[in-house]
């Protein structure tokens, strides 16, 4: 069967809304997929500003922005399906929504950009809140990819996103794992910023820094990177733990850059051995599928690779649109595998007592 789906992504580097349109065809259990169309909206100003600063808005301004993201997320819609002349083409939208809080510690993790707005403008059905199920059976909610992953990425052992937070997969096992690693583009794109770029265009200034081993000392002792997996880290961390290290720093722009990114590295070849110490086929030498913003950051790209050569594991950088749109391309999956009453979020990745069917269901257009 074919199913024609919209995919929506907002991640915590605030770099854009990514929306892309695929066929899915599922043949007796397997699936393939054909992405169609994608682009990325950037936000207005103002909108980017309150999406940066989520943790100091008050209660009803935090509300007024869930309206206001779902608006716009429902404007850009109807203008893509305008642009690639796909009216009568779609069956459904699955929207991730931009993460306000994540505290699955505290049995909650919420994301702007309200369905049933998008649902009501855009007259199509919607599934968002995908995160919730997950957190309610004392999972982290958290990465979702995998769930997406798992169906159609299995060639590959490993798989990386570098998006706003670094998150790993290891399918080499009998049931996949996943989790957050350490900020990424959110980090990167902040530094950048020092020096009027909006981010690190293929890496060009953190190759011209020098990594410097006190600073990369300070990272590399957060407590959260030696907690055992399933875990999860927010965007109020990185904020308010992260950031802080780097903005005091007296270190010039791209030292910075090049220390963290070393420190990237160093905690992505960290995760892979806490994965190997429970996992004994995550031994044996594979590919590594590596999507999300900072895959274009040549520099880091070199280091990971570095890292992870001496560890038997190929870093493989696919098609720019899956790059930048593989998570986007998932959101839509996720979408089909809940109007199909499918898991959408896998307890082997999250930790949740079980795996899951989540995400709100809003009908757009009744007849």
């Amino acid at each position: 069967m074919i199913y024609k789906a919209i995919g929506i992504m907002s991640g915590s580097s605030v770099d854009g809304l990514d929306i892309v349109y695929a066929q899915f065809l599922e043949t007796s259990g397997k699936w393939q997929y054909y992405l169609e169309a994608a682009t990325c909206y950037p936000y207005p100003d103002a909108l980017a500003t309150q999406l940066r600063h989520i943790p100091t808005l008050d209660a009803l301004s935090y509300k007024r922005l869930d309206v206001a993201l779902g608006k716009f997320i429902a404007e850009r819609i109807l203008e893509f399906i305008d642009a690639h002349e796909l009216h009568y083409r779609v069956d459904l939208i699955g929207s991730h929504g931009h993460t306000g809080f994540h505290r699955p510690e505290e049995g909650f993790s919420d994301q702007l950009g309200n369905g049933a707005v998008i649902a009501a403008l855009t007259g199509l059905p919607v599934v968002s809140e995908l995160r919730m199920m997950d957190v309610a059976l004392g999972g982290q909610g958290a990465p979702l990819v995998p769930a997406g992953e798992k169906w159609l990425f299995a060639e590959y052992g490993w798989l990386l996103n570098l998006g706003g937070i670094a998150n790993l997969t290891c399918q080499m096992g009998n049931r996949p794992v996943a989790f957050d690693i350490c900020a990424t583009n959110q980090i990167l794109n902040r530094l950048a910023e020092l020096r009027q770029q909006p981010f690190d265009r293929d890496g060009w200034l953190a190759a011209q820094g020098k990594i410097q081993p006190d600073l990369l000392d300070l990272l590399n002792q957060f407590d959260v990177y030696a907690k055992p997996f399933p875990k999860s880290l927010s965007n109020e961390w990185v904020s308010q733990q992260v950031w802080p290290m780097l903005a005091s720093s007296s270190f010039s722009v791209e030292d910075r850059l090049a220390t963290y990114c070393e420190h990237i590295a160093q905690q992505i070849a960290k995760a892979v051995e806490m994965v190997r110490e429970r996992i004994p086929e995550a031994h044996a030498p594979a590919k590594m599928l590596v999507t999300g913003g900072g895959a274009f950051h040549q520099y880091l790209i070199s280091r990971i690779s570095q890292w992870l050569r001496s560890l038997e594991i190929e870093v493989e950088v696919p098609d720019a649109d899956l790059v930048k749109y593989k998570e986007a391309l998932i959101m839509a999956f996720l979408a089909i595998r809940r109007w199909r009453e499918e898991s959408t979020a896998l307890a082997s990745v999250t930790g949740a007592s079980r795996d899951s069917i989540g995400g709100a269901l809003w009908i757009g257009h009744q007849s």
